[in-house]
């Protein structure tokens, strides 16, 4: 048995329904004497702690997902799922965990979970308790029978179609939705939900989806599987999102197998993004390029703003590892070269793409400007391009300059800067600063102390200056300024 093959991730799903990533590991399934009977177990590969300690209950239903992911609750709103870095370790947990229960292993989930919560509400109708499974084939079948009805314009037929639909949907099962969200299928899907019978005239979902929602490839994606997976990951959100009404509290638990369809996705799309280095590397390579055109540049930039956007929903390991690539591929050195151009929207982007950065690690962004009087110029180190562009902002109500001095603020920050792994980082960037920055910062106050009369703009630059600045400052502040006429 190779490692990788029982190599998982652990998650559990919180009060939010968003699944935490609990961490990584190696799964085995054995008996446990304590629990008296064969469990699950998951040691961490970094320490070999306990992350998962599960026994296989008779009466859980666990739930088979996309091939690589074993879900089940193990009590009331508590949900674990395993995901595998293999299918046939997936595969080899799952025989395990349906001999145990004598079960098929060919089914995609053991039992049909009951909510005990609900029970006496609907025990006169016994039969909704233990729904039959529908077959794969089941679907296609009635998919079929839409075409003919939306060809005979049967809107009677179409009104049902769109009850059964979103009927199969609250099922809430995975195997249901393999066939249902596969490239042969979701568009039909989309159209059974446009024929809501409390609807005047159908919506267009699909005249949307196929017309007005263009997916832009900055740089051609070569991989097939990444680019239907994209496509697929923004059809079954947009179901969730916009087509479906807002589940009751009754209804949203229902919803949950969905949930999880989504957010797995989005993780396999992070990853097979983060793994394709020759595509990101051209990304960057076009972006920095000073031949590329405006609009292609504009482009290149919003994708990574919604790259890295999409990474506030990963769990932080996932979040980590992201950040780490494109800090490794170069997207500082990017960003200081895309933040000082004439293009206002480019600059936008850049300067959300540069708050990402500064939030997931300060550390990371001030080791980078400290190594820059190496090998630049001061005036186009990157925290004084951030500098220029805060004092420089054209817009009156300053929006975009206390979106960058909130940044600046945080580098400088020496609460920030009290990390065991970096104990000198304090004094050695604080020194940086005040050697290749403070002057920069300080030039439009000290410039504005020359004449008694005010310039236009003063006022908003003290502003920025002093919330930007902390106690430390001082002795700079006091060292620049002895000698000029001060305003009476």
């Amino acid at each position: 048995m190779s490692d990788t093959r029982r190599r998982v991730k652990v998650y559990t799903l919180n009060e939010d329904r968003q699944w935490d990533d609990r961490g990584t590991g190696h799964v085995s399934s054995t008996f446990v004497e304590r629990l008296k009977g064969i469990s699950l177990l998951v040691r961490a590969e970094s320490d070999g702690s306990l992350l998962l300690e599960s026994k296989i209950s008779p009466n859980t239903a666990y739930q088979k997902q996309q091939d690589t992911l074993i879900v089940w609750s193990e009590a009331e709103n508590y949900d674990l799922a395993l995901s595998f870095q293999e299918k046939a370790g997936c595969d080899e947990i799952w025989e395990k965990i349906c001999q145990v229960q004598g079960k098929d292993p060919a089914l995609e989930i053991t039992q049909d979970p009951i909510d005990e919560s609900e029970e006496e509400r609907f025990e006169e109708m016994p039969e909704t308790s233990h729904l039959v499974e529908l077959p794969p084939c089941y679907m296609k079948k009635l998919l079929q029978l839409f075409q003919v009805c939306e060809d005979l314009d049967n809107r009677e037929g179409l009104h049902h179609l769109y009850e059964i639909v979103r009927g199969v949907l609250f099922l809430n099962k995975a195997a249901l939705f393999e066939v249902m969200f596969s490239d042969d299928c979701i568009m039909d899907v989309v159209g059974c939900l446009e024929y809501d019978p409390a609807l005047v005239q159908p919506k267009r979902h699909r005249e949307f989806l196929t017309k007005t929602a263009k997916f832009k490839e900055v740089i051609p994606i070569t991989d097939s599987e990444l680019r239907q997976k994209i496509h697929q990951t923004y059809r079954v959100q947009y179901i969730q999102d916009i087509i479906l009404p807002t589940p009751s509290v009754f209804e949203e638990n229902f919803l949950s197998t969905l949930t999880s369809f989504i957010f797995f996705n989005k993780v396999e799309i992070v990853s097979m993004l983060q793994e394709d280095e020759k595509f990101l590397t051209e990304v960057f390579a076009q972006l920095t390029d000073e031949a590329t055109e405006d609009g292609k540049r504009r482009e290149l930039v919003n994708f990574f703003k919604e790259f890295c956007a999409f990474s506030q929903t990963l769990q932080p390991q996932n979040r980590d590892a992201f950040f780490k690539t494109l800090a490794n591929l170069g997207i500082l050195p990017a960003l200081e070269i895309v933040m000082g151009m004439d293009d206002l929207q480019v600059r936008a982007a850049a300067t959300d793409i540069f708050s990402y950065l500064v939030e997931f690690s300060p550390s990371m962004v001030r080791e980078f400007v400290m190594q820059e009087p190496q090998q630049t110029d001061d005036d186009v180190l990157l925290i004084n391009v951030v500098i220029k562009q805060m004092i420089c902002d054209s817009d009156p109500e300053l929006g975009g300059a206390v979106q960058l001095m909130g940044l600046l603020r945080t580098l400088i920050d020496p609460e920030n800067m009290l990390t065991p792994t970096n104990k000198t980082e304090k004094t050695e960037f604080l020194s940086f600063f005040y050697k290749y920055c403070m002057q920069v910062l300080t030039a439009p106050l000290l410039a504005n102390t020359v004449d008694e009369k005010k310039s236009k703009g003063e006022e908003g630059d003290a502003f920025l200056y002093f919330n930007s600045c902390d106690y430390r400052s001082k002795w700079s502040v006091l060292s620049g300024i002895l000698g000029t006429s001060l305003p009476h």
